[in-house]
């Protein structure tokens, strides 16, 4: 939607949130998602930080940062479900269903500051680290770095974000369960290490789980790494095999990708008419 379309009627409050919350070319949109992918990057290095040996006052300052940027994700949360079209189908969208069960955990233990609760959320909020899921929505298609990247460079950066989330996702669960009983496991860098060692069948065996729920996640990481690696490599491959040609389907007979200058289908002669952009 630009500027001459939405100033041809009346918008409602709500349609402007949608808008700038989808957006990806004015400047508003391009700052709106700047910021979210950098506050994105930020949550998730507090949870790596916070693993580590740090003094009171780092860890008092982490946590501050940590409960300000839950709040603006609380925010932005609320916003998409105020904007959206269909709420129900926004609420049980699978990026909003992980946007709360991120700040969930944090929020918690700011709405109940008792030590005790605090101690048993503070497990929980290792969870966290599945944020990282919600970089999948920046490349959902290819407005993605406000339209300068082309759909190869689009399935690279795919495949390259689900090799790099089971790791994160997989080091973070591992560790949750792991660390208070795993004399190997002291921080996020040795969960990182044991899950790369383990999806690459490398095995050094110097770091092994001894929680049942630590098994579980090791072979629900390495499945992960099994099923979605290739299927990501395969759509990579499928996509230089055709750079040649044209992503058009036909509508008869389901045939993809056809020659530029096509205007029926190669396999049952259905007319296909590809447009073209004049400047090319």
């Amino acid at each position: 939607m630009d500027g001459h379309a939405r100033g041809s009627r009346r918008e409602t409050p709500r349609d402007v949130v949608r808008f700038y919350l989808l957006d990806h070319r004015t400047p508003v949109g391009k700052a709106i998602d700047i910021a979210l992918l950098a506050l994105n990057l930020l949550f998730v290095g507090l949870f790596v930080a916070e693993t580590y040996p740090l003094s009171a006052a780092v860890q008092s300052a982490l946590w501050s940062v940590e409960a300000a940027v839950s709040v603006v994700f609380l925010a932005e949360y609320l916003l998409r479900l105020y904007g959206a079209r269909d709420r129900t189908a926004e609420l049980f969208n699978v990026y909003s269903f992980v946007d709360l069960l991120a700040i969930l955990p944090t929020l918690a233990v700011l709405a109940l500051p008792v030590s005790s609760v605090a101690a048993n959320i503070g497990f929980l909020r290792a969870i966290r680290v599945v944020r990282v899921l919600r970089f999948y929505r920046f490349t959902r298609d290819e407005e993605f770095f406000f339209g300068t990247v082309s759909v190869g460079t689009l399935r690279v950066m795919k495949l390259l974000l689900t090799v790099l989330t089971i790791f994160f996702v997989a080091a973070g669960m591992f560790y949750s369960f792991e660390h208070r009983v795993n004399p190997a496991v002291g921080t996020f860098g040795d969960a990182f290490y044991f899950v790369v060692v383990a999806l690459s069948t490398v095995g050094f065996g110097d770091i092994v789980p001894v929680t049942e729920a630590g098994r579980w996640v090791t072979v629900a990481a390495i499945l992960a790494g099994v099923i979605l690696i290739p299927w990501q490599a395969s759509k990579i491959v499928k996509e230089w095999g055709h750079r040649d040609k044209v992503n058009v389907t036909c509508q008869n007979c389901g045939l993809a990708y056809h020659d530029a200058d096509a205007s029926h289908c190669k396999s049952c002669g259905h007319v296909i008419y590809q447009e073209y952009d004049s400047r090319e």
